[in-house]
């Protein structure tokens, strides 16, 4: 680029993939504040439980200085939906073929399946080549029963997830798949 007295700026652009998952975070948050300001769920990002080692305080406030994590997190978000406890984690990947399986935890594929156990609606919600996908549950266990691959591949997702369409209000309307693709949980059997 010129700019003026012939000064050149080369710009370097640098990446970091320390916070690829960030941009799609807020837009889940944003979605959430949506369906809770429209009375439609309750569904909330789990925070993640840190310990204290050391405080030290000025006039702001308190200050950490140094903290550890207690124990391991479950599922990034949980909630109530239609009467239904609903659980997901939200993952980004920058792989274009596949979705690495390490970047679920052993513990986290533990617990969902628990979840699973106990009737709770349970998935995963990727976002791979720009595009975001939900991945049940069942379909997410059944996949490592049934496979010794260490990634799902881009097209089983095109074939076993569901596309989230971005839009506007909200965001990324994730309880539209979770209607479609649930809607048996949903229906009330009659004892009559």
């Amino acid at each position: 680029m010129k700019y003026p007295n012939n000064l050149n700026k080369n710009f370097v652009k640098t990446f970091s993939y320390s916070n690829r998952g960030m941009d799609l975070e807020a837009e889940l948050n944003e979605t959430n504040e949506y369906y809770l300001e429209k009375d439609q769920a309750l569904i909330f990002k789990k925070p993640t439980p840190i310990g204290l080692a050391d405080v030290s305080y000025n006039e702001k406030g308190r200050i950490i200085n140094k903290a550890y994590f207690k124990e391991p997190s479950t599922l990034d978000y949980n909630g109530l939906y239609k009467g239904k406890y609903i659980e997901f984690e939200a993952k980004v990947t920058q792989n274009k073929t596949s979705f690495p399986i390490q970047n679920i935890h052993p513990h986290q594929i533990e617990h969902l399946k628990k979840v699973l156990k106990h009737h709770g609606i349970v998935f995963l919600i990727i976002k791979i080549n720009d595009l975001v996908y939900l991945l049940k549950g069942t379909d997410f266990v059944d996949f490592l029963n049934n496979s010794t691959r260490k990634s799902i591949p881009y097209d089983y997702l095109q074939t076993k997830g569901y596309l989230i369409k971005y839009g506007y209000n909200p965001v990324l309307d994730y309880l539209k798949i979770v209607d479609e693709v649930y809607k048996e949980e949903f229906y009330e059997k009659s004892t009559i």
